[in-house]
Order: structure tokens, then sequence, then C-alpha cells
């Protein structure tokens, strides 16, 4: 990534790379990165075009599932994907200062955090982390005498999808810097979700205001 070829992106774009990617990924046909070139020609700027904020799960390697290499995208990652102040900060660093056009909020299939929330488990710190997850577990519905817990898989999975929709609202709504870049078409939001099993990403619709 080079500042002209940033500049020259939309959020679009940069939407259609990172599901290029994805897709190469699937069919293992990865693009040879020289990773030391790019530590080289990184060493002294950055100019990425999107960041994921994704879960810290040892199965989701971001770089590596977007087909990206050094420099090309921010990745920031807590554990059930949520945002705080702290990742609302470095969303505004990478977009604000760095020029990147595009936020990526991804959760995944099994997701660990979010069982947790499901089950209300208390351990440590963990307690506390897990009431970020909360607020989705609450809203996301459930048939009569449906499972509401770990048990059942497929409530995990739709409770993750929730959680990602409400950060997408939340960054918009936290976030007064964001959100004016978001008005003026600069940066696009996409909300995601990874299949642990097949390696796959599958998109939402791309929320984005593009200039006139």
């Amino acid at each position: 990534m080079t500042p002209e070829i940033q500049a020259a992106l939309t959020p679009r774009l940069c939407l259609e790379l990172l599901k290029a990617g994805n897709a190469r990924f699937v069919e293992d046909e990865l693009q040879g990165h020289d990773h030391m070139a790019k530590v080289r020609a990184t060493a002294e700027d950055q100019y990425p075009f999107a960041i994921v904020l994704s879960c810290i799960d040892s199965r989701i390697p971001t770089e590596i599932l977007f087909d990206k290499g050094v420099g090309d995208i921010f990745n920031a990652r807590i554990a059930g994907n949520f945002v705080n102040q702290d990742i609302l900060g470095s969303m505004e660093f990478a977009c604000a200062v760095a020029g990147s056009k595009l936020i990526v909020v991804m959760g995944h299939t099994s997701c660990g955090a979010v069982k947790g929330a499901c089950d209300h488990v208390e351990l440590g710190n963990l307690t506390a982390m897990l009431k970020n997850l909360e607020p989705a577990v609450e809203a996301t519905p459930t048939s009569p005498g449906e499972e509401r817990s770990s048990a059942n898989l497929d409530f995990v999975n739709r409770v993750a999808r929730t959680n990602v929709e409400m950060t997408l609202d939340r960054i918009l709504k936290d976030s007064p810097v964001l959100n004016e870049l978001f008005e003026k078409g600069q940066i696009g939001l996409a909300g995601a979700m990874y299949d642990v099993a097949s390696g796959k990403v599958s998109f939402g619709d791309l929320k984005v205001k593009l200039q006139a």
C-alpha cells in the first residue's frame, strides 16, 4: 500500500479487496507475500486501507484469511469483538489519522466469548468483560422452548451476529469522529461473520455513504 493507492480507494473497493482475499484463502490460492520486503517498505510509514475488529480466537488469523500482508490492514482483536473507548480510539487513529477507508466488525461461529456470555460465566476479569456481550444475548430472540445457552450452537451463532450489528451501531453512536467521516462518505462500515469450519467470511450489507 502506498499513499496514492490508499487515497484512490473507496470504502466499497476496500470491501471488494477483502472479499477477493478471502475467496483466495478459501480456495487455497493465497498470493505469495514477501513479508520482509513489506517490513522494509513500511518501516517509516504505513497506509492500511481498512481496520478489522475481530475476536482473539486463535482460529482467526485476520491477515491470513484475507490474504493480506504487512502494512495492509489494521487489526484490532478482543474476545467477543466488541468496542470500548480504547478500541474506538484505535479506530479513530486508523481512519482519521492513518487514512483507512473501511471498518469491519467480524464475529465468528462457535465463539467462546459469546458462549460464556450466553451461560453467564463468572471468572475473574472475564466476568466484567462478558458483560459487554450481554446486550446481544438479551436482544437475540428464540422460539418457545428453545435453549438460550451454549448448548444451542445455533443460538450462539445468532448472538454473535447480533453482537456484530450492535457493535456497528455503537461505533457511529459513540464516536463523533468516525460518525463525521461516515456521514461525509470518507469511510464505510461492514459487518462480517467468519465460519471456523470453512474459512469463509460472509459480509452483510456495507454501510456507506458515497460522496456526490
